[in-house]
């Protein structure tokens, strides 16, 4: 009977271990699947950080306009309202703020970073919490219309303060947080002398090609232009060479440059191909300046500007040969000149033997002459 009973009283032991552990798994196979389910914000791969943020008119729908630009006077105040949108898959903390523009290394437009403290255009903005800083929460596909006013200083002074207004959101990162943002430009141009001038302040050239064929070549032509007005302007740009005579010595050559800020300068480069080695050449530039925007009353008459160089450019083939022409015209001038020397040395050498041997033959003569006189004496 024992043995009968001893393998049906352990079996019952294992069959509920082996339960139990199925039990465990199950649960905690259905805790995993509520925890994903029931957190939405529990990071996925296709979790997104999307940014909208545009200007908008008085219904609070977005407009066609590209930039915030206003024609103002001192002490004016002007009014507008800025869309933001949550375009990401995350309810995210927006920050709405108005800062001061600039041009960076590369000439491009910059605003100055999310926590940088602005010192012109971007201190003028307000919004409704009377600073020019403004955070909220935005959760996916919700938008916001932020109202504010630019406020002009009544010293404002005359011509274009830019800036712009940007909606940022900033994340962490594995190292460091990142902002990820989006702004608009902010020009606001104040009533008073207005002066656009684009000034080319230096001009540099160098001759680029092979030196053994003086008919394939080209110039880098490095101009550096400074915004020495008050008002923010690009510029379409023709460059070309001349040679003797004010011939040309290329085809003209198109170019632009981005929009340029007062008091900022930038220095550009450029390649006009199929110039000549002439010996003598003379690059030149000229702007014809604009301004951009979106209001026709800002298209502003600018005169056009020019600069040129010179630029010596030998072409060494043909300098080469002529100086082996006239090297070889020189070293045979001074060997004829040799060769004559020699020669009237020569001549003077022999007719000096010619003569030395006559007085010679004479002074014999002499001598024998006066020996047989003597001889004949009793």
């Amino acid at each position: 009977m024992t043995a009968a009973i001893t393998p049906a009283s352990s079996a019952r032991p294992a069959a509920r271990g082996i339960r139990r552990a199925f039990v465990v798994a199950l649960l905690a196979g259905l805790a995993i699947t509520a925890a994903i389910v029931g957190d939405p914000a529990t990071a996925r791969a296709d979790d997104t950080i999307g940014i909208s943020g545009q200007p908008a008119g008085d219904d609070g729908k977005p407009d066609n306009r590209t930039r915030f630009s206003y024609s103002v006077d001192p002490g004016q105040q002007v009014a507008d309202k800025y869309l933001v949108r949550n375009t990401g898959t995350l309810t995210q903390t927006f920050t709405v703020l108005a800062t001061d523009a600039f041009n960076d290394e590369d000439g491009s437009f910059g605003l100055l970073e999310t926590g940088a403290e602005a010192k012109d255009a971007g201190t003028w903005v307000h919004f409704e919490n009377g600073t020019n800083r403004l955070a909220f929460d935005l959760k996916p596909g919700e938008s916001r219309l932020v109202p504010f006013t630019v406020d002009i200083p009544a010293q404002a002074g005359p011509g274009d303060h830019a800036g712009g207004i940007l909606a940022s959101v900033v994340t962490p990162g594995d190292q460091v947080n990142v902002d990820r943002r989006l702004g608009t430009r902010l020009y606001v141009r104040v009533s008073g002398d207005i002066q656009p001038a684009l000034t080319i302040s230096s001009v540099d050239s160098q001759f680029v090609g092979d030196w053994w064929n003086p008919f394939s070549g080209g110039v880098r032509v490095l101009y550096t232009i400074q915004n020495t007005g008050n008002v923010a302007l690009a510029s379409n740009v023709s460059l070309g060479v001349r040679t003797w005579f004010s011939a040309p010595a290329s085809a003209k050559q198109g170019d632009g440059i981005p929009e340029l800020l007062p008091g900022f300068t930038r220095t550009f480069e450029t390649e006009i191909p199929g110039v000549a080695s002439w010996g003598y050449l003379n690059p030149w530039v000229t702007l014809n300046p604009f301004v951009e925007g979106d209001d026709a009353d800002k298209k502003l008459p600018v005169s056009a500007i020019s600069r040129d160089t010179v630029l010596i450019a030998p072409p060494w083939p043909l300098v080469i040969a002529i100086a082996l022409v006239v090297g070889f015209i020189v070293l045979r001038r001074w060997r004829n000149t040799v060769d004559a020397k020699n020669a009237a040395a020569w001549i003077e050498y022999t007719e000096q033997e010619a003569r030395r041997k006559i007085e010679a033959e004479r002074e014999k003569d002499v001598v024998g002459a006066g020996a047989g006189s003597g001889g004949s004496e009793p």
